[in-house]
């Protein structure tokens, strides 16, 4: 008896050729390694990682570590969500983490207070008329920088056919050349209370989560989505059906761009000043945690879940080295190899995929 039934118009389906769903090979991939950990941690350090085994708190887990964790990854986890998409139309930004650098000495000028304790601003960048602004102001001040950003690279790439790699490249450097030339150097520090509240606590992972899944909904459920997957797949092929692909790639960078800048925004928040350092390799981080989620740099394939569980899998192995009591260049040459695992692996299911069609 066959193992291939009879489907609609005809058309058989073969089981031999079911394959899991991506996603659930990453959670398994974050699953082992929080096993690993925690045996690691039984071994050395006489305590788990993840759980509580001292019945300090009212749960099984260690909520102050989990909480860390989550907090860790947010900021950058933003930064990959627009990271993703690019990296899924077969093109790639490295400029982001600059992006967040420039953007975060920016949108913190038109945040600050005029007063402190009783005296004027140290930190002013402008005069009266840029202090105590409303919140709404340097967050869409934020956003606008993010998406000049990413309209530049969008404009480049889409429209003067120049490499993404090239492109966002060239906007790596200047960004960072901006961050740097924006206050001399100095930090711009002393924001309003109103803005210092987007970054504190929890929010930036319930702002990280919520824009997780609106993308997850956009990249399924919309045109949008739908095209972003066909030009990563075959870009000749999505311009023969109709699509405009350079306006397309044009939203897909200013996207980006516009996630780069919140993630500026809450970063600036959450640290209650800018430095022109800031966001420094976080484009390589978040495009580590794309590639760990399952996106294939060759393009046409991915998630936003992937992307989720990908950063989770970054901020569980930070932590975890660090529960450890392992250097950082440790952390940084396992991440190194799990990224190069990650794109073989990927080739190797394209390949066998081939094989099987």
């Amino acid at each position: 008896m066959s193992d291939s039934s009879e489907g609609t118009g005809g058309l058989t389906y073969d089981k031999s050729k079911r394959q899991w769903p991506n996603e659930l090979n990453v959670l398994a991939a974050l699953i082992l390694i929080i096993i690993i950990f925690e045996i690691l941690g039984a071994i050395f350090m006489q305590q788990s990682l993840l759980f509580d085994t001292r019945d300090r708190f009212d749960s099984i887990f260690n909520e102050a570590r989990l909480r860390i964790i989550i907090i860790q990854v947010a900021i950058i986890g933003i930064i990959a969500l627009g990271v993703t998409q690019v990296i899924i139309t077969a093109g790639i930004d490295l400029s982001s983490g600059s992006v967040v650098g420039a953007t975060a000495m920016i949108a913190m000028s038109f945040a600050q207070v005029a007063e402190v304790s009783g005296a004027p601003n140290p930190k002013a960048i402008f005069g009266e008329w840029a202090l105590d602004l409303p919140v709404i102001v340097p967050v869409m001040v934020g956003l606008g920088v993010g998406m000049i950003a990413g309209l530049i690279n969008g404009f480049l790439i889409a429209y003067s056919r120049i490499p993404p790699f090239i492109a966002t490249l060239g906007m790596m450097l200047f960004a960072r050349g901006v961050a740097q030339w924006w206050s001399l150097g100095n930090p711009v520090s002393f924001p309003t209370d109103a803005y210092a509240v987007i970054g504190s606590g929890m929010n930036p992972v319930i702002i990280f989560l919520g824009l997780a899944l609106l993308f997850h909904f956009i990249m399924n459920y919309t045109v949008y989505g739908k095209h972003t997957y066909a030009i990563g797949s075959n870009e000749a092929a999505a311009r023969m059906s109709g699509i405009n692909v350079p306006r397309h790639l044009l939203l897909v960078y200013v996207i980006a761009g516009a996630l780069a800048g919140l993630a500026a925004v809450i970063l600036t928040s959450k640290n209650l000043t800018a430095q022109s350092g800031m966001g420094l390799s976080y484009e390589l981080e978040a495009i580590a945690m794309a590639v760990i989620g399952g996106v294939s740099l060759f393009g046409g394939r991915g998630s936003i879940i992937g992307t989720v569980i990908g950063a989770l899998i970054i901020g569980v192995i930070t932590s975890g080295f660090t529960f450890l009591r392992l250097g950082a260049y440790y952390q940084e040459m396992v991440l190194g190899m799990i990224i190069v695992g990650a794109v073989a692996l990927d080739q190797w299911q394209q390949k066998r995929a081939a094989a099987r069609a």
